[in-house]
């Protein structure tokens, strides 16, 4: 099959297949492409698609990029059962196998320094969320009616109040929260809150962190999460994962060298 090679992860050799009906982007199943101690997980996608021009094009198209995404995952889903996979990012794409083999040649210290440091660990996902309009139980009752400008007033600074000391237990909250995980991880990565209108999450996220845990630490970890979800009136606690550990890659391979 010719076309474009997208490449999902880096990885050492192993011995155990894959599912023998995954198919990956575009719907090409993934094979393995091994160079030197690595391994490039890779498929074929078609140019038309996946060249520079084009690929610009349908980062645009929420579709087709959620459609690539969703099948990107699920064969580094399928690779973390078996090994420890170096996930790439989204879109990483070659002109053929030599492109791919040049790119895991530049980069083979670098990659297997990593590998070394991510294998046995998988990431967790923690999201902290304020629900200002929302109690745990129900929602609130209608203020009563303002019956003069004066009460308005007041109406309005104690609902600003009220507002305002939630979010500030709230970043309370999740500081403590991310310290308490921070000590039960190897690693951690704090990114910036998740834009609602894009996550379609409801609330306002004033915690978006990622955990480097020990597989078999994995239990303990999340028992540390479940606890934190009770005693907080108004805060949500969202945990996910395991992940193959995207946030501890360590690799900017974006552009690719390629079509």
């Amino acid at each position: 099959m010719t076309g474009l090679r997208y490449v999902y992860a880096v990885c050492r050799p192993y011995g155990t297949p894959l599912q023998a009906q995954l198919t990956g982007v575009a719907g090409d199943p993934p094979r393995l492409l091994p160079h030197h101690g690595l391994v490039a997980v890779v498929s074929h996608v078609p140019e038309a698609d996946f060249a520079e021009e084009p690929l610009r094009a349908h980062l645009e198209d929420l579709d087709w990029l959620t459609a690539v995404a969703r099948a990107h995952q699920g064969v580094i889903d399928a690779l973390t059962t078996v090994t420890t996979p170096l996930p790439l990012r989204l879109g990483t794409v070659f002109r053929d196998d030599s492109g791919v083999r040049t790119m895991m040649e530049a980069r083979e210290e670098s990659f297997l320094r990593t590998l070394d440091r991510l294998e046995g660990r998988v990431e967790w996902g923690v999201k902290v969320y304020v629900e200002p309009d929302r109690t745990p139980d129900a929602p609130a009752a209608p203020a009563p009616k303002p019956v003069s400008g004066r009460d308005y007033l007041r109406q309005r600074r104690e609902r600003t109040k009220s507002q305002d000391d939630l979010w500030q237990r709230a970043e309370t909250f999740a500081t403590r929260l991310h310290e308490t995980l921070s000590g039960a991880a190897e690693d951690c990565r704090l990114h910036a809150p998740q834009n609602p209108t894009l996550s379609g999450a409801s609330g306002r996220n004033v915690l978006n962190a990622a955990y480097l845990v020990p597989r078999v630490d994995s239990e303990e970890f999340v028992e540390k999460v479940e606890r934190t979800k009770d005693g907080a009136p108004g805060i949500r606690v969202e945990l996910t994962g395991p992940w193959a550990a995207y946030s501890f890659a360590g690799e900017d391979i974006a552009e690719e060298e390629g079509p």
